[in-house]
């Protein structure tokens, strides 16, 4: 088993930076893939951004690219997620996701691929 635990979100205005953080307990020995995701009102969950949990290779949706950047700390079992430029449009519930299963690829962007979640934690941005 493996829990998850995000924190951070909050309200910003559009052009303002925010930082999630997931912090990874359990079998974190047994985590291929670390992602984040989001799910706005009336919408589906969407892919953010994913990283292996070594660290080495990240992914990004073309919407954020630029903007957020996903990172790890191996001493806390911690994702974190920074987000900077902030539209009206990232306005969500985030959530991180691990995947236990083997995987070479952090090309995963589907929420299937995943088997654990957090309780997720709202981004609010005005303009």
């Amino acid at each position: 088993q493996v829990q998850l635990v995000e924190s951070g979100g909050g309200s910003v205005q559009a052009g303002g930076s925010l930082r999630l953080s997931c912090a990874a307990s359990g079998r974190t020995g047994s985590i291929y893939v670390m992602g984040w995701f989001r799910q706005a009102p009336g919408k589906e969950r969407e892919f953010v951004a994913t990283l292996n949990w070594s660290g080495a290779n990240t992914y990004y949706a073309d919407s954020v690219k630029g903007r957020l950047t996903i990172s790890r700390d191996n001493a806390k079992n911690t994702v974190y997620l920074e987000m900077n430029s902030l539209k009206p449009e990232d306005t969500a519930v985030y959530y991180c996701a691990a995947r236990t299963g083997f995987s070479r690829s952090a090309y995963r962007t589907r929420t299937y691929e995943y088997d654990y979640w957090g309780q997720g934690t709202q981004v609010t941005v005005s303009s």
